[in-house]
């Protein structure tokens, strides 16, 4: 296990202390100090995920896919998705541990509940990736690469070549399939972690004062 993943373990057990005991690690959220920053480290940690998601999500892979060769795309994902999920991770990690300091579940409305579900969602989701699906999604495309280069296919760019093959050798269709159901799990859980965020920003524009 990587500093890095060793940071969001312990990002993400104090967000589960402040969850459920906010009182014991950081005391009642009663001055005022403490409320600021509790406030300032949910919006910048909950505006970083945001803005990071919709990047990697519909705008730099896209741009990347269409531009780079397959397998060069490929290898630059791979490292590119665990240092993303890492950061999401702690950013959706720190914006739970914040919102449940701020709005402690005995006395949260039904609404403040809600944004704390959708919070706790974005952040299982990130973990799931993070730990389960990004994984299991680099092992496979790294077994794809090795079946295409031995096929010479894989430094187009796009997915054509890899289809017409495919149509012909069953080994490369069977790693299409099983690459396709662990990508699609990652790109699900992905966007479900979206969708939450895009629900609690629903929630904070309607606090603001402009």
């Amino acid at each position: 296990m990587g500093w890095a993943t060793r940071f969001v373990a312990a990002v993400c057990f104090f967000a589960a202390g402040v969850l459920f005991v906010p009182e014991a690690l950081l005391g009642s959220p009663s001055g005022a100090g403490a409320v600021t920053a509790a406030k300032l480290a949910h919006v910048l940690s909950f505006a970083t995920s945001w803005g990071a998601a919709l990047w990697a999500t519909f705008i730099g892979g896209i741009i990347m896919f269409k531009n780079l060769p397959r397998h060069m795309f490929g290898n630059l994902q791979s490292k590119m998705f665990p240092a993303y999920f890492t950061l999401i991770s702690a950013c959706a990690a720190i914006s739970v541990a914040a919102f449940a300091y701020l709005h402690p579940w005995k006395t949260a409305s039904t609404v403040e509940r809600y944004q704390l579900g959708f919070l706790l969602s974005a952040l299982g989701c990130n973990l799931s990736n993070l730990l389960v699906f990004t994984p299991m999604t680099i092992e496979m495309m790294k077994k794809r690469h090795k079946i295409e280069r031995d096929l010479s296919i894989g430094e187009e760019v796009g997915w054509s070549k890899n289809q017409q093959v495919a149509k012909s050798n069953p080994t490369l269709a069977a790693m299409n399939k099983k690459f396709g159901m662990i990508h699609g799990l990652s790109s699900l859980a992905n966007i479900m972690s979206f969708g939450s965020l895009a629900m609690h920003s629903w929630y904070l524009a309607s606090k603001l004062e402009l």
